[in-house]
């Protein structure tokens, strides 16, 4: 039984989305504001988290800085309509996904399952060794999926699940162009929508990551008006 973090200011989305989790078979703990989960995550760290951008005390923006800086826990936004800068600001900073205010609990719940289904792969459980589960060495950059580990020059870099995801897929066909739809296959599932602008910002976290720990990497390059690709070094 996966184990959710609720984080809202809102006590009747708190109380609905809980019943609708509790009702998919989820364990749900939920907080008010972003001081009472990082206290609660403290002592007991989620599968997956479910953060308001706007609350008391610590804001969403302030609880996801915290727990990057010590884990890749996936977290999901909840951006109201207004937020937009906030939500890509919290995409670059290291969020998994968003939803927009108001939202439909079964898409919430959908993404949820997406991306759970995705740290078990990565965590190890899916052991047959694929294309997509073996070690994979790229001049500089060594990917091991089944450990979530990435090497740059020898450096480890901590990636989220996303991120990992969609250096994988470039980093799989050296030189080959990878259109934005094509990204959002590999990161989200068919029935998750997300827009062009959503893994843009993904990927400039990504490099922004790979160049604190080289400030000369230049591996991923963008192709205007068409996508991404990777240039192996």
């Amino acid at each position: 039984m996966s184990r959710i973090a609720l984080v809202d200011d809102d006590r009747n989305i708190l109380t609905s989305v809980a019943m609708t989790l509790e009702a998919e078979g989820f364990e749900v703990e939920t907080y008010n504001d972003g001081q009472a989960a990082l206290d609660g995550f403290n002592k007991r760290m989620p599968e997956l988290a479910v953060l308001d951008i706007k609350m008391p005390r610590m804001d969403g923006m302030d609880l996801l800085q915290r727990l990057r800086q010590k884990t890749s826990t996936p977290v999901i936004f909840l951006a109201s309509k207004d937020d937009e800068i906030d939500e890509v600001l919290g995409l670059r900073m290291g969020a998994d996904d968003y939803v927009k205010k108001p939202f439909s609990q079964r898409l919430l719940v959908e993404r949820i399952r997406a991306l759970l289904r995705r740290q078990d792969a990565i965590s190890g459980e899916t052991i047959d060794e694929t294309e997509e589960t073996k070690i994979m060495v790229r001049g500089e950059l060594v990917m091991d999926p089944l450990r979530h580990v990435v090497k740059w020059k020898g450096k480890d870099v901590s990636l989220t699940e996303t991120e990992f995801l969609l250096l994988q897929a470039l980093a799989q066909r050296p030189g080959f162009v990878k259109s934005r739809d094509q990204l959002m296959d590999v990161a989200y599932d068919d029935q998750v929508y997300v827009d062009d602008r959503t893994i843009d910002s993904h990927i400039k976290r990504l490099r922004k990551k790979m160049r604190n720990t080289d400030d000369e990497f230049s591996a991923i390059e963008t192709l205007y008006g068409i996508g991404y690709r990777y240039n192996e070094e």
